[in-house]
């Protein structure tokens, strides 16, 4: 039996004395209980916008345990993306009757070599010519005062535009120019950086298989599910570095060509410069080329530094848009603009670890849903005709 709201007029005193008296509602219990209540969608928008903070905060806690930690996680990051790399290498090594740790020291003696070879190579291209590079920026710097006095720009404005390009370019290229004379804090901590990273890449090389054994068993996810997150990873982070060392091989061969087609010099320097910068997704290939374009006008003047400025825009631009699809096939699956948001926002929260892997960690994670997309849509395709077949009623002749 319901109970009904009820209206009780009572009398007081007030209206004994003839003034308006007071009206009481009675309520029943529980008949206020949903007026209140907020509605289904700004529920749904409250707990989403919880998640979202619980994610903030997430990477903001990873962020500063990363940076707490970064003399050991980032030569382990380092090489983890090297082993990557390398691993199928070891594995076609150790195919035959070569143990795996025969393959492993033959491979990490090679990396070994190879990066000297090229740390000689650069050392003594850049630091042989430190003294030349530096006039040449310096007069560079100049010009480019002059210019932009000849453009009807005021003294002072000009004189500040110049300190400013010459302070920039001296913290920039210092230790660039001036090779392994940076100081002995610089070289320490270089040292440790390379002897963690060639230790952790040994072991990484020789145990890779029961380490990524050891984490598809403990990622909560069933092993066949485990084995295609771990596959996806690696196949994303090869492929991605596959890629970017074809495209800064391009970059290096245009831009050095192009030096020294126009008469530049110091064109050794200048093809390794922007081969190494081409690892650093997008700023290292711009401030290459315009360390190149310095360069140009500082020892040829502004007219070749314009030529050497479409050199440069054309490498880096067009040209780079071409060769890209050719270098990393399909491995990414992502379009440009998603690799340079992710990019941009790994690098402003994790740092230099977080501008390279953002791009090859969201493909990976692309391809991952796109897997488990289609396996449950053949999951689901394969216990459709069992559900119709057990519906349908037996027919008897």
């Amino acid at each position: 039996m319901t109970r009904r709201r009820r209206v009780i007029r009572q009398r007081s005193s007030a209206e004994v004395n003839g003034e308006p008296a007071a009206d009481f509602v009675e309520l029943a219990p529980g008949e206020l209980s949903g007026v209140f209540n907020a509605p289904q969608w700004l529920r749904d928008l409250g707990v989403m916008s919880w998640l979202l903070v619980g994610i903030a905060a997430l990477a903001v806690g990873v962020a500063v345990l990363l940076s707490l930690t970064n003399a050991i996680v980032a030569p382990v990051l380092t090489a983890a993306i090297v082993a990557a790399v390398l691993s199928p290498l070891v594995r076609r090594l150790s195919s035959g009757r070569l143990p795996r740790a025969a393959a492993t020291a033959i491979v990490f003696v090679t990396v070994v070599a190879v990066g000297v070879v090229f740390a000689v190579l650069m050392l003594g291209a850049v630091a042989g010519q430190a003294g030349e590079l530096e006039g040449a920026l310096k007069s560079a710097a100049g010009k480019l005062q002059s210019t932009l006095q000849d453009a009807g720009v005021s003294a002072g404005q000009a004189q500040h535009a110049n300190s400013g390009v010459s302070s920039s370019l001296s913290g920039a290229f210092h230790a660039l120019l001036k090779g392994v004379g940076t100081g002995v804090e610089v070289l320490g901590g270089l040292a440790i950086f390379i002897s963690f990273t060639a230790l952790s890449l040994f072991f990484l090389l020789k145990d890779g298989p029961q380490i990524r054994l050891w984490t598809e068993r403990h990622m909560g996810v069933p092993h066949d599910v485990g084995r295609m997150i771990t596959g996806r990873t690696l196949q994303s982070l090869r492929g991605y570095f596959t890629g970017v060392t074809a495209v800064a091989a391009f970059n290096a061969i245009v831009i050095g060509l192009g030096a020294l087609v126009l008469g530049v010099g110091h064109v050794g320097s200048i093809a390794l410069i922007n081969f190494a910068a081409a690892y650093i997704p997008y700023l290292g290939a711009w401030s290459a080329g315009a360390f190149t374009v310095l360069i140009a006008l500082g020892s040829q003047g502004s007219t070749t530094a314009l030529i050497m400025a479409v050199i440069v825009l054309l490498a880096n631009g067009i040209l780079q848009q071409m060769i890209q699809p050719i270098a990393f096939g399909a491995a990414l699956g992502i379009h440009p603009l998603a690799v340079l948001i992710v990019t941009i926002a790994g690098g402003a929260l994790f740092g230099m670890i977080g501008l390279v892997l953002a791009a090859p960690l969201t493909s990976a994670a692309t391809h991952i849903a796109a897997d488990l997309a289609r396996a449950r849509a053949a999951k689901e395709a394969e216990d459709q005709p069992a559900v119709e077949s057990g519906a349908e009623p037996s027919v008897t002749g």
